[in-house]
């Protein structure tokens, strides 16, 4: 089979197309032909050597967290039924023409869901209600989404809008923000320029209720000061580190803060019921993923290239096979 291999930690350059054996299931597996494979920026992250003592990869691997495909057979303990069922794989790996996963990691995909459209939400509409959940937003209150236009920050500012929030969405481009404004954002702001926290409080009459963070790094610290006294601060962004917001400012002002990436991953059935509720949502038109770049499996390191130098305004997937 046709995959993508990391033989060496560096740049998108490592990103290497080889031939490997296909799987075979063992017993409680199955093997997924995948037809889009998800791609995320932790994908990237990893790619260059960041966070392996939490995220273990030993060389050569195959990159990626799954994605959407069909299944093709089945191991020893599992209904033969499950052959031939779309579903949605999340498993260790992803940039592949097969991957084998355990039962418990696949998900079936509704009839009426395109299999992109489930790749799409395999770990953003995972996060995205996770995060939604953490910071539960409330009719009428200002929330504050960081990468707004990411594939978890797009999905969050729809949520946070069909919870009657009032949002503002923080982007680096303006195609980035126009997006957000679609999804429902009532306010943009570019959050590249200095002040940025400065005119959120002005546009929302002194603050945020809470904040969605899914930068990180400085821009995750500085999100803080966009929040009212006594605010909630999700943070879940670690493309340039995690937040690290003073504990000091934080115990003075009463501010809440969630640290789910410090807690580590949500157990399986957790992981699972969320899901199938994004793909619930998704048929009922209540989430809308946004795919705004696709790749052939052998230009993954564009994809990753894309993702680095954030100029993609939506989703990007992998199309791996028919």
């Amino acid at each position: 089979m046709r995959a993508i291999q990391v033989a060496a930690f560096g740049g998108p350059e490592v990103l290497t197309a080889v031939d490997l054996p296909d799987p075979v299931p063992g017993p409680g597996q199955v093997v997924v032909g995948m037809a889009v494979a998800d791609v995320i920026l932790l994908d990237t992250l990893l790619r260059g050597g960041w966070g392996r003592e939490v995220f273990p990869r030993p060389l050569p691997y195959v990159p990626g967290g799954g994605g959407a495909g069909e299944v093709l057979r089945a191991g020893a303990g599992v209904d033969p039924a499950w052959v031939g069922r779309r579903v949605v794989v999340r498993t260790s790996a992803g940039y592949a023409e097969q991957v084998a996963a355990d039962l418990g990691e696949v998900t079936p995909v509704p009839d009426a869901l395109p299999l992109p459209t489930a790749a799409a939400l395999l770990h953003d509409g995972v996060t995205a209600l996770s995060m939604e959940g953490l910071g539960a937003p409330e009719k009428g209150e200002w929330v504050l989404v960081t990468a707004a236009a990411g594939g978890a920050g797009s999905l969050l500012v729809q949520l946070a809008a069909a919870a009657g929030a009032r949002v503002v969405a923080a982007a680096s481009s303006e195609a980035k923000r126009a997006l957000a404004r679609d999804l429902g954002a009532e306010v943009t702001v570019d959050y590249t320029r200095a002040g940025w926290t400065e005119r959120v409080r002005a546009a929302t009459g002194g603050g945020v209720a809470l904040a969605y963070d899914g930068a990180g790094g400085a821009l995750g610290t500085a999100t803080v000061d966009a929040l009212v006294d006594g605010g909630r601060l999700v943070t879940y962004g670690s493309g340039d580190g995690l937040a690290a917001p003073d504990p000091a400012v934080v115990e003075r002002r009463g501010l809440r803060v969630a640290t789910p990436l410090l807690d580590g991953p949500p157990p399986p059935p957790v992981v699972r019921e969320l899901m199938e509720r994004a793909l619930a949502y998704a048929v009922e038109g209540r989430l809308r993923p946004v795919i705004a770049a696709t790749y052939p499996l052998e230009r993954a390191a564009d994809a990753h290239r894309a993702l680095a130098a954030r100029t993609v305004a939506g989703k990007s997937l992998l199309l791996v096979g028919s």
